[in-house]
């Protein structure tokens, strides 16, 4: 998605209380080819005209050491929510060279597309599906200090 906005609150350093917001617009997706994206569009999967946008809000983090967090948030797809867990994994804090503050997130994690109503498929010659119903999601985030 080229189109997103997040949102990231947290006292000090400690993200072990951060509120992270993330919203997309599903309209923006990009995956280099033209005739899949208008396909990700359609009413087949997203479905940008009844569901333009997609979103995360955190529920609760879980601080396992100093560099891995367990991310616990609702993801809601075409209008349905459901809970998902994300491991993060904390990358540090450092000055970019403008004096701007920084750190850095390793997130991943994975869905089933299903639960959220994108169940298009189809055979491929050798019997097995097109699409799979596993979605694994892999982030790597900047964040740069208001």
């Amino acid at each position: 998605f080229k189109n997103y906005v997040a949102t990231i609150e947290s006292e000090g350093d400690d993200f072990a209380k951060a509120k992270i917001i993330f919203t997309a617009d599903v309209a923006s997706i990009d995956t280099g080819n033209e005739q899949r994206d208008g396909h990700l569009k359609g009413a087949d999967f997203f479905d940008v005209e009844k569901f333009p946008k997609l979103s995360f809000v955190s529920t609760k983090i879980e601080k396992r050491d100093e560099e891995h967090f367990i991310l616990h948030g609702d993801i809601t797809i075409r209008d349905v929510t459901k809970l998902i867990t994300l491991q993060v994994d904390f990358g540090g804090i450092a000055k970019d060279p403008w004096g701007g503050t920084r750190a850095g997130f390793s997130i991943s994690g994975k869905l089933n597309r299903k639960d959220f109503g994108l169940t298009w498929n189809v055979l491929t010659e050798s019997g097995g599906m097109m699409v799979s119903e596993e979605i694994k999601i892999h982030a790597e985030v900047q964040l740069v200090k208001a």
